[in-house]
């Protein structure tokens, strides 16, 4: 197959219902579909991890978390969550154009986002920046008078007292940078835009001008599993939407999601998502959406 590069690889598109005020806040159960899948986005994003445990890809490099951590994702970082056990989880994301006016009297007020560092638990401001955090949910939510400019003023806070006591992560390898980076995007994007078709090794490796032991080692430090295991997550999660959305024949469904063989199909979504196409599609048609388990990464 000759795949037509994209001729720009373009990050995840975050809607903000202000375009004058790029925030938005919310508190998500468990991993969503959308943050199974690596991705990356210009806003920047902040998690607080209200309960549960699990663990984050950003970058290659795997940041565990558990009840209390707060995570700062910088814009276009290759990010991909894990839930372990029982995970709730403030997000917090927002445009780098929020706060371009402080910039200018605290050129490092971004720094958390840029270090993968983080705010112990035990630090003396912790308890002040879970507050802030929560302060800003809530004035989201109830958009009272002025709450644009409370939110603001939280936030700075946030990044000032965060950027005073941030710790180094312990970093079992390092983050991929530079072209490593460049190429896995490039990759993520045209496996998406194809679905269908039956990619192997050699071809996916062929797009990134890497050897295919080396880009299979670079893919499996980013995303947390082989690039033949993250392609199958990518099909069944794709197939999960339609099967709630559409009202395609299964086999159907299979075939546009990459599946040549039926039975195959329907072990591998059995296996993965927890339930059967039909079961999926019976919740669906009943208002009652199933929500797909996570998939575990493969065992390093």
């Amino acid at each position: 197959m000759c795949v037509n590069r994209p001729q720009s690889v373009v990050p995840d598109a975050i809607v903000f219902t202000n375009a004058a005020f790029p925030f938005t806040a919310s508190t998500t159960h468990g991993i969503f579909a959308g943050a199974q899948r690596l991705h990356w986005h210009h806003a920047l994003e902040l998690n607080y991890i209200r309960s549960g445990i699990g663990f984050i890809l950003i970058n290659g490099m795997k940041l565990p978390f558990q009840q209390g951590d707060i995570i700062f994702i910088n814009s276009n970082d290759l990010h991909r969550a894990y839930e372990t056990e029982n995970l709730v989880m403030d997000v917090i994301m927002f445009e780098p154009s929020l706060l371009s006016i402080d910039l200018k009297f605290d050129p490092d007020l971004m720094a958390p986002f840029r270090s993968l560092g983080n705010v112990d638990r035990q630090s003396p401001v912790h308890d002040e920046l879970a507050l802030l955090l929560r302060r800003m949910m809530d004035e989201n939510e109830a958009r009272g008078t002025s709450y644009m400019s409370l939110i603001r003023s939280d936030l700075i806070r946030f990044l000032s007292l965060a950027n005073r006591h941030l710790s180094t992560p312990i970093q079992e390898n390092r983050p991929i940078k530079g072209r490593g980076m460049h190429a896995l995007k490039e990759v993520l994007r045209t496996m998406e835009l194809h679905l269908d078709y039956g990619w192997t090794l050699q071809e996916l490796s062929d797009l990134t001008h890497l050897s295919p032991s080396r880009f299979s080692a670079l893919f499996q430090q980013a995303v947390g599993t082989s690039p033949h295991h993250y392609l199958i997550q990518l099909r069944l999660t794709h197939a999960v939407h339609l099967l709630e959305t559409t009202d395609q024949k299964i086999i159907e469904i299979a075939e546009t999601c990459g599946f040549r063989n039926l039975s195959n199909f329907n072990r591998l979504f059995k296996q993965h998502v927890g339930a059967s196409p039909s079961e999926i599609r019976e919740h669906a048609y009943a208002g009652r959406p199933v929500i797909p388990s996570t998939t575990k990464p493969e065992k390093q």
